[in-house]
C-alpha cells in the first residue's frame, strides 16, 4: 500500500486576467478549480499511472467537501480527517503579466486530530510506502515529520519526504527511503548555489551521509539527478517541450519514481520515469497521464 500525507490540502483556484490592475475591478478570461496539495498531487498522478494509493490529511468546511469530491472524481481514495474548526484553504493563483498567489490559512487542527492521523498511519506495515510532503500549518507541532518517522522506525516502511530545509534535514537521522529536494532547496540547505547536475551530486551524497537512502534532485529545465543507495549516480537533461504550468511537476516526479520502481525494481528505470512524469505535468495544464509519460519516454 502507498499512503500520502498532505497536512494542509487546498482548493486551487486558478484564474487568468488580461492586464491585471490593482485597486479596480478585474475580470477573468479563464478559471479552474483543482484539488491541491503536494501529497494529493502524488496520489492523483500515481492513479493516472495505474497505481492505487490512499490520501491522508485534514479537511474542514464546505471547501473540504469540495476537495473530497474533486479527489474522488480524479480517482483518489481519500481518507481525510474532518476537523471541526475552520475550512480547507483556497489558494488563488492569478496569472496575468506576472503570476500572483494568495494562499489561505487552512483549518485549526487539534491534538486529537493528530492522534487520529497517527492511528491511520499505524495501519501501515512492512513493504508499504508513506509519502510525506509539503509545509506544516501553524496549528500543528513543528516536529510533525519527526513524530511520524519516529513512530514508523524499524517497521520496514519506505518513507518518502519532499520538504524544504529544516523539515527535511531533521528527519534524516530516521533514514528516509527517498528525499526529493530541487536544486535550489538542496543549495539552501548547504548555503551554496547549485546550477548544474555535476554541482548537485556531491551535495546529494552529503544528504545520504546524513541518513537518506536515495536522493532525487529535480532541476526543472536542467533535468535531474538520482544518487541511489546502491552507490550509482544517474543524471539526465530535461525533455524538450514547452512549459505550460510547473505546479505539481515535482510531486509528479515522486509519483513517477515510485511507479517506475514498483514496475521494474530498477533505480535507473525509476529515475527515467520520474523525469518523464515531471516533464509531462509541466508540459500540460493538468497532471501527467500514462500516455503522456510513455510518449516522453519513447523520445528519450
Amino acid at each position: 500500500m502507498i499512503c500520502t500525507v498532505t497536512f494542509n490540502p487546498s482548493l486551487d483556484y486558478i484564474v487568468r486576467v488580461d492586464g491585471m490592475r490593482l485597486g479596480t475591478i478585474n475580470r477573468t478570461t479563464y478559471e479552474k478549480v483543482l484539488p491541491g496539495g503536494k501529497g494529493v498531487n502524488v496520489s492523483i498522478v500515481l492513479g493516472n499511472l495505474g497505481h492505487a494509493s490512499r490520501a491522508l490529511g485534514f479537511v474542514a468546511g464546505f471547501t473540504g467537501d469540495e476537495l473530497c469530491r474533486l479527489c474522488a472524481e480524479a480517482g483518489v481514495d481519500c481518507d481525510f480527517i474532518r476537523v471541526a474548526e475552520g475550512m480547507t484553504r483556497i489558494n488563488a493563483k492569478v496569472k496575468s503579466n506576472e503570476e500572483t498567489e494568495l494562499n489561505g490559512q487552512g483549518p485549526k487542527i487539534t491534538e486529537d486530530d493528530v492522534e487520529e492521523l497517527f492511528s491511520k498511519i499505524d495501519s501501515l506495515g512492512t513493504g508499504d510506502t508513506l509519502v510525506i510532503s509539503g509545509s506544516v500549518p501553524a496549528s500543528l507541532p513543528h516536529d510533525m515529520y519527526e513524530r511520524i518517522m519516529s513512530r514508523l522506525d524499524g517497521r520496514g516502511i519506505r518513507v518518502v519526504v519532499d520538504a524544504e530545509r529544516d523539515l527535511l534535514t531533521r528527519v534524516l537521522p530516521h533514514r528516509p527511503f527517498l528525499v526529493k529536494p530541487n536544486n535550489h532547496e538542496l543549495g539552501d540547505i548547504f548555503g551554496v548555489a547549485l546550477r548544474t547536475r555535476d554541482e548537485v551530486v556531491p551535495y546529494a551524497r552529503r544528504l545520504q551521509e546524513m541518513g537518506a537512502a536515495n536522493v532525487l534532485v529535480s532541476m526543472a529545465g536542467e533535468g535531474g539527478v538520482l544518487v541511489a543507495e546502491t552507490g550509482e549516480v544517474f543524471e539526465s537533461p530535461a525533455a524538450k517541450g514547452t512549459v505550460v504550468n510547473s505546479v505539481g511537476a515535482g510531486d509528479s516526479s515522486v509519483a513517477g519514481f515510485l511507479a517506475g520502481l514498483m514496475e521494474s525494481g530498477s533505480y535507473e528505470t525509476a529515475f527515467k520515469m520520474a523525469l518523464a512524469t515531471g516533464s509531462a505535468s509541466a508540459f500540460s495544464d493538468h497532471l501527467a497521464t500514462r500516455p503522456e509519460v510513455e510518449a516522453l519516454l519513447a523520445r528519450s
